[in-house]
């Protein structure tokens, strides 16, 4: 199947922002997108995520990929699809799911575990792949995966990636595209300062990962 989203002018950190609220929501994410993320997924296990994303996409549009994570079944797949939003990611491979988004023009990152999972998920038209959680698979694992699948699909390892050079640098140098960064990117606790630094922390070592690579 053809993918329908071009992510080359991404930068392919998927910055999962669990816990933000729709008071603080624009605030987190202009943030964000100062230090450089592209990609923000507000978990659906978050407070009244439906209002946060609506805010974020009539913020800032269609320039950046916003949307919804934790997408887990169909139905709530059209609740996202219906914000406006361009970017759902799940923790499960749902193919039904996936092709419901794809068709609606979201960037699509079905979580998967195992390489049934993964070629189901390329089968139902995801954009790339989020592996989750990436323990399943370790160094070894996301390299022997990667090695079967299509070139044109990309794998972003989540689950306990910080922002040190030395965790990111041996899933990138093993094919990883990218990341999905949860709580060490972003916690509702953290403050303003806080959530900058570890943004810049994460896109400058990941691009010095990227470069050294």
């Amino acid at each position: 199947m053809t993918k329908q989203i071009d992510l080359t002018k991404q930068l392919p950190l998927i910055a999962i922002i669990r816990g933000v609220t729709p008071d603080n929501v624009i605030d987190v994410a202009g943030i964000l997108i100062e230090e450089g993320f592209t990609m923000i997924e507000v978990p659906l296990n978050s407070p009244d995520p439906l209002t946060s994303i609506r805010a974020l996409v009539k913020e800032f549009g269609s320039e950046y990929l916003i949307g919804a994570g934790t997408v887990t079944t169909p139905e709530l797949a059209a609740k996202v699809i219906d914000t406006g939003a361009n970017l759902v990611v799940t923790p499960n491979c749902d193919p039904k799911v996936i092709s419901m988004c794809v068709n609606a023009g979201c960037a699509t990152f079905p979580g998967v575990a195992t390489p049934t999972e993964a070629f189901t998920a390329i089968s139902a038209g995801a954009t790339d792949l989020k592996l989750f959680p990436v323990s399943m698979f370790g160094i070894e694992g996301m390299k022997a995966l990667k090695s079967v699948l299509p070139n044109d699909i990309k794998l972003y390892p989540v689950g306990g990636i910080n922002p040190s050079i030395e965790s990111m640098q041996p899933y990138i140098k093993a094919g990883a595209a990218g990341f999905g960064l949860g709580s060490a990117l972003f916690k509702s606790s953290m403050s303003l300062d806080e959530i900058r630094k570890s943004a810049r922390s994460f896109v400058h070592n990941f691009r010095e990962c990227v470069n050294n690579h």
